[in-house]
């Protein structure tokens, strides 16, 4: 028996090159754009059909021929695309171009050097003359302590130092008066020195007439007697003279200790005067009252803060990565955006820190263990401002820090 095959399983090419016709004719009818002939729509359909083209041509054909399709049917899109891609990539270079210029940070904030306002003595609070967040100039009262010990303490050194003034005026007359006895005994001592000599010399005169048989045993006994009477009253004169003249001395030593008791009560007084003064806290310097806790009759020790004061100058602290200080240099302008206003602050760099901040933290990384990874460091740079601002900046606000490192 002899089987006729059918021209689709005898030539299996034969069979698809027929069908083509009538698919593309199919494709060409639904793709058929408006004033477009069907013939003119086979013709396109079959420029797009990179199977229909010799296979034994370009490998790259089929990818560019699809491109050229998809452009020529998408000019306009192909257009936009292109003018995408171009003005990205012209943006790009020029926000580089751009960028280079600057070194920027948020990782900064809002520094000062707040003031803890702690008593310098203890006792009860009496008052307080400021709220929170009250702004106050240098030299303000913020708060006062108990004064009634501290005044009784002035006023016991200020008797102290009167009694001290007395006792040294009672032995400054005291020295004065021994002074006039001490010049009483130097006369007796003159004296007693003159009769002294008179009677020496008549003691001597008699004693040779004796001698000679001229004068009398009776009359030269008198004069060796007066003598001796003489040169007992001098040695008694000179005794008195040297006992004058150490009371002169005793008295000034005890005039050098009233002198020094005095020195040490008008200390003491001194001493009293400040401790009355520190029981007025004052502010040191203009500044904003924040973190109160002191109140009214509660006891305030020595040292415990009872306010914080936050003064009005403040400054940046920003930290950058440790690879951005290249070209960052002091006196170099910066942009800074307080996140808290919708406004920015011009500054400058006033210092770059020698060092790191875990440098100086107070558990420093110990990098010596063998298990290290590698970090960016980053390192404080201070940052002031041109102007004082005009706005409430406090410690501790975010900022975002923008340096100027090429002109």
């Amino acid at each position: 028996m002899t089987t006729i095959d059918s021209p689709s399983s005898a030539d299996p090419d034969g069979a698809d090159r027929e069908r083509r016709p009538a698919v593309a004719r199919r494709d060409a009818a639904a793709s058929l754009q408006p004033g477009e002939s069907p013939p003119r729509a086979e013709q396109r359909q079959a420029e797009a059909r990179p199977e229909d083209r010799d296979s034994g041509g370009d490998s790259n054909a089929k990818p560019q021929a699809g491109l050229k399709a998809l452009i020529g049917r998408h000019p306009i899109a192909a257009m936009v695309g292109a003018a995408v891609l171009i003005a990205a990539i012209v943006a790009g270079v020029a926000w580089y171009l751009y960028a280079r210029h600057f070194e920027s940070t948020d990782d900064a904030f809002i520094d000062t050097r707040t003031v803890l306002i702690s008593p310098q003595v203890s006792g009860a609070i009496t008052a307080v003359n400021v709220t929170d967040n009250q702004v106050v100039k240098a030299g303000a009262l913020l708060a006062t302590i108990d004064q009634r010990d501290y005044k009784a303490a002035v006023d016991q050194a200020a008797a102290q130092i009167r009694q001290a003034q007395a006792s040294i005026a009672d032995i400054a007359a005291q020295i004065g008066a021994q002074q006039a006895q001490v010049q009483q005994a130097n006369q007796q001592v003159q004296e007693a020195e003159a009769a002294y000599n008179f009677s020496a010399e008549e003691n001597q005169r008699y004693q040779e007439l004796v001698q000679k048989g001229a004068g009398t045993v009776q009359r030269a006994q008198q004069a060796e007697s007066d003598f001796r009477a003489k040169k007992a009253a001098l040695d008694a004169a000179n005794a008195a003279r040297l006992a004058a003249v150490r009371q002169v001395d005793v008295l000034r030593a005890k005039a050098e200790q009233a002198e020094a008791q005095l020195q040490a009560a008008q200390a003491q007084k001194e001493q009293a005067d400040t401790n009355l003064q520190r029981t007025e806290l004052r502010a040191p310097t203009d500044g904003r009252i924040a973190k109160l806790t002191g109140a009214v009759g509660a006891l305030a020790s020595l040292g415990q803060a009872i306010m914080v004061l936050v003064p009005l100058d403040v400054w940046v602290t920003a930290n950058f990565k440790e690879t951005q200080l290249e070209l960052m240099r002091v006196g170099q302008p910066v942009d800074v955006e307080v996140d808290a206003y919708d406004r920015s602050f011009h500054g400058r760099v006033d210092s770059i820190q020698a060092g790191s901040g875990t440098a100086f933290s107070l558990l420093p990384a110990e990098n010596a263990t063998g298990n290290w990874v590698k970090v960016v460091q980053r390192v404080p740079v201070k940052i002031t401002f041109d102007q004082r601002p005009d706005v409430q900046l406090g410690p501790g606000m975010s900022v975002v820090a923008t340096v100027t490192v090429r002109p």
